[in-house]
């Protein structure tokens, strides 16, 4: 039996808590608070405390997809991004730069969130984005 305390940072907001993971032979088991941590100080909120729960979910996506002939399929990181790539230059091309949105995450550090916002300005050229700040 191999068990494990690993510290991590929350991702549910960008608060930036820190917890550590219980895992047991590989597998996630529990979550405890970092009591040395200045942001939650051994707090957590509900988000926090079942945030290993959703890490092995079946209904967790871990490769991406992209619909071919009307099905979704499993492909490669290098296809998933080429294709995103080209998507967005076509529908910039055709439609100008304020087609395309951005909808950032909660579940992201606030420099992720910053980089994204930062790359749709810059190098999209649009100012549509939008966050879902939800604590």
């Amino acid at each position: 039996m191999d068990y494990q305390n690993i510290l991590t940072t929350c991702t549910y907001c960008g608060c930036g808590c820190n917890f550590f993971l219980e895992v047991l032979d590989g597998e996630l088991t529990g979550t405890i608070p970092c009591k040395t941590s200045p942001v939650n100080e051994g707090k957590l909120c509900i988000k926090g405390w079942n945030v290993h729960e959703f890490v092995q979910s079946d209904k967790r996506l871990k490769r991406p997809m992209i619909r071919k002939n009307g099905n979704l399929e499993e492909v490669s990181w290098d296809e998933a991004l080429d294709y995103t790539a080209a998507r967005l230059k076509t529908v910039k091309a055709e439609k100008g730069s304020d087609a395309v949105g951005f909808f950032a995450s909660a579940k992201v550090t606030c420099e992720e969130n910053y980089l994204m916002q930062k790359f749709a300005r810059a190098a999209v050229g649009t100012n549509s984005v939008d966050h879902c700040a939800r604590l």
